[in-house]
């Protein structure tokens, strides 16, 4: 259990260093109670540094096994950013530019006329031209799909590029699972490696997520870490982590990672600049929190503005129907909070909105 030994403190507060974080575990109890969201997990950033995080509440519906501190929440969309770390990290390498175009890259699938010139950088802005909601014999094909990852990805890719896109690249906005997906194969396609082999290699690794991983965290039918949960009739339902306790591999750049919740605020303080400068530096990280022209979301974040001294703001909610994830940072105060539960219901929402409220009320306000 983690020690209680932080207490509150304001945007211009500091830390000791060294200092555990608080363990708000009987807080977040508080507000799960009454809920039928059966976990929930959070952690605070203040001026960088990890000043709270807790877990409460059960791993699976009708089962007694409780969550700990160190289980591992499926991010769903937040998994977009990380795609886009990756990214930046192959073009701080030279492997490939923002403005390769995926014609450049898929060079053996005949690529339609109107997507020639989408390029890495708009299809990770969700400006590429790639339609949002993928469905069809396209999600059929790729909910029956086996064998090499990559391979799930180029069926991806061809089944979207060999059509016309929904808009010309670069003019509007369409927030797709499938352009994020586009960007992870492109990214395949110039290293040869698998996007979660990269992923462990180069972000992971490199900024100590040890608990981070790809789909649904549970391992077999043991519930040694939380299971998700659908809504049906009413109620939620647990769901077996496979097969279908994800979406298909296909689009796993797109939302596929699961991590414990104190590896996301690590990942948090990454982006607050805190940690992982070998990985990426502050000016190669820039153009992560750009938004497009079209639209206030950048690579992977949605960009809020604030009046001084907030400034903007960067958040992002992930689900992949059966978790439910959302997190937000001030760049400027280096201040974050993230909450994580493992019930995908619409009423989730709610509840996180109201553990996100408390944590700025208590530690930012």
């Amino acid at each position: 259990m983690i020690s209680r030994t932080i207490t509150s403190v304001w945007l211009a507060g500091s830390m000791l260093a060294g200092a555990a974080p608080e363990d708000i575990s009987p807080e977040l109890e508080k507000l799960l109670d009454g809920s039928e969201v059966p976990a929930l997990a959070a952690a605070v950033i203040v001026d960088g540094e990890i000043v709270a995080m807790g877990a409460t509440g059960i791993r699976k519906v009708g089962d007694r096994e409780k969550v700990e501190i160190d289980d591992k929440f499926h991010l769903g969309s937040n998994t977009k950013s990380m795609t886009a770390v990756l990214a930046a990290i192959l073009v701080k390498e030279g492997k490939i530019k923002w403005e390769t175009t995926a014609a450049e890259v898929f060079t053996r699938i005949k690529v339609h006329e109107g997507f020639k010139e989408a390029t890495l950088a708009q299809f990770l802005t969700n400006t590429g031209g790639a339609v949002g909601n993928l469905e069809g014999p396209l999600w059929q094909d790729l909910w029956n799909a086996k064998g090499a990852l990559e391979k799930q990805r180029l069926m991806l890719v061809e089944g979207i590029l060999e059509n016309p896109p929904i808009y010309p690249p670069g003019t509007k906005y369409e927030y797709s699972n499938a352009g994020f997906s586009i960007a992870g194969a492109m990214l395949e396609a110039v290293t040869g490696e698998s996007w979660e082999d990269l992923m462990e290699e180069k972000v992971f690794q490199p900024l100590g997520m040890k608990s981070a991983g790809f789909r649904a965290p549970a391992s077999g039918r043991r519930i040694d870490q939380p299971y998700g949960h659908h809504e049906r009739g009413g109620k939620l339902v647990p769901v077996d982590p496979e097969p279908s306790g994800d979406n298909p591999a296909g689009i796993a750049p797109a939302g596929a990672v699961h991590c414990n919740v104190e590896d996301y605020a690590k990942y948090l303080q990454f982006h607050l600049g805190e940690l992982g400068e070998n990985v990426l530096s502050s000016d190669e990280r820039e153009i992560l929190y750009k938004p497009s022209e079209v639209a206030p979301y950048a690579m992977g974040w949605g960009v809020t503005t604030h009046p001084e001294p907030k400034g903007n703001s960067f958040s992002h909610s992930g689900s992949n129907t059966m978790f439910r994830t959302r997190t937000e940072f001030f760049a400027s105060s280096k201040n974050a909070v993230v909450v994580m539960t493992n019930s995908g219901a619409e009423n989730t929402k709610t509840r996180i909105k109201e553990t996100m409220d408390w944590a700025a009320a208590k530690y930012f306000d």
